[in-house]
Order: C-alpha cells, then sequence, then structure tokens
C-alpha cells in the first residue's frame, strides 16, 4: 500500500486556488455550529436527503425548504421533496418528522458528548435516516472536523490509488477501517479528516460541496 500519489495530488490542491474555497467552506461549518438548535436541525434533514442521493440536489432542496423541515405535516413535506425531485420523498419525510423530537435540544444534546465516538453512536442511534456516513456528515458540516465522509466517491476514489478494495457493504467495521485509512492520508498531509474530505471530493468532482 503506497500513499505516495495520492499525497502528492492533495499537496497540489493545498498549493492551488481550491484552498481558499476548502477554507471558507470550513468557516461556514464552524459558524453553523455556532448557531441555534433548529438551524442546526434542519443541516441534519439535509444529511437525511443525502443517503443514497445526489448531494448538490440535495442542497437545492434545503435552500427551497427550509422551515418545512421544522414545521410541515409528513404528507405535505413528503409532496414537497417528491415535487422537488428526492428519489424517496415518503421514507425521508418520515424520517425527518420522526427526528423532529430533537430540534430543539440536538445542538445541546451533540455538544454536551465530548467522546468522539459517542457523538457520532447517539446519531446513528437515535435518528432514523442516519447511518455513520450521513452521521459524519452531518457532524463535520457543523464544525466537528475529526470525522470522514466515506461515501462512493470516497471509497472510488481510494480503490483506484490502490489503498482499498471495494467493499461489497459498508458495515460500522469496514467504514471504520475505511477511515483510518483517511486518518493515515491526513496525517501525512497535516489535514482533518473533514477538511480532507474537501479536497478528495474536489479530486473526484470538480467541486467542494458541503
Amino acid at each position: 500500500m503506497s500513499y505516495t500519489s495520492l499525497i502528492v495530488k492533495i499537496k497540489k490542491l493545498k498549493q492551488s486556488k481550491i484552498s481558499s474555497v476548502v477554507n471558507q467552506r470550513i468557516h461556514e461549518f464552524i459558524n453553523l455550529g455556532k448557531g441555534n438548535s433548529k438551524d442546526i436541525f434542519k443541516e441534519l434533514c439535509f444529511c437525511i436527503l443525502t443517503a443514497n442521493f445526489n448531494a448538490q440536489k440535495s442542497i437545492l432542496i434545503q435552500e427551497r425548504l427550509e422551515d418545512e423541515f421544522l414545521y410541515a405535516e409528513e404528507k405535505d413535506l413528503s409532496k414537497s421533496l417528491k415535487t422537488h425531485g428526492h428519489r424517496f420523498p415518503k421514507k425521508r419525510a418520515e424520517y425527518i418528522v420522526s427526528a423532529r423530537k430533537y430540534k430543539d435540544s440536538i445542538k445541546e444534546i451533540i455538544f454536551s458528548i465530548q467522546d468522539k465516538e459517542e457523538k457520532r453512536e447517539w446519531l446513528v442511534k437515535n435518528i432514523k435516516g442516519i447511518g455513520y456516513k450521513e452521521a459524519s456528515h452531518f457532524l463535520r458540516n457543523i464544525g466537528f472536523l475529526d470525522y470522514a465522509i466515506v461515501d462512493f466517491h470516497i471509497i472510488d476514489l481510494l480503490e483506484r490509488e490502490g489503498l482499498i478494495k471495494r467493499p461489497n457493504s459498508l458495515t460500522k467495521k469496514r467504514y471504520l477501517q475505511i477511515e483510518s485509512v483517511l486518518e493515515e492520508i491526513g496525517s501525512r498531509v497535516c489535514l482533518q479528516l473533514g477538511v480532507l474530505d474537501l479536497y478528495l471530493w474536489y479530486m473526484e468532482t470538480g467541486q467542494a460541496l458541503k
């Protein structure tokens, strides 16, 4: 296993203009984490939407629905999601409405859990529709930068570089194994996992989305 090729590519990106975009994204994440619980809950809803769905389309849906995440009836929310092209409108509306019991307390809960893994585990165990990828995505997007977002873009890239074999399914054990590979890469290029993800996403997609 050789990290050399990928490390060279990341270091080159760090010296390019994309670094300013990455830094702006990180600034946005940290500021969101300083916001109120309802705004943080809406970011959780965005991450629920991204499961098995396009991130860019999920961003557009989030921008258009806004407070519907907080107050719309489940059937109305499902209809809005369908209108805006979500692949699983009914199920995602169900998950979002189920999670609403935490809309006023999600910030307090997350920020009160000090242990990194317990923080992520709480989300996986208590929020329907949230797995390790979505939990990590949410935590990164509210300023916790030490989680890897292992999605198919990242898996494709790591497989191409010869650093992993594509898993048949992304179990907790396999997720954490891939996260450890990313931790090694991050340590070699002096980037936290959540920051590294933005560079890797840019390498795969030409974009540094949240």
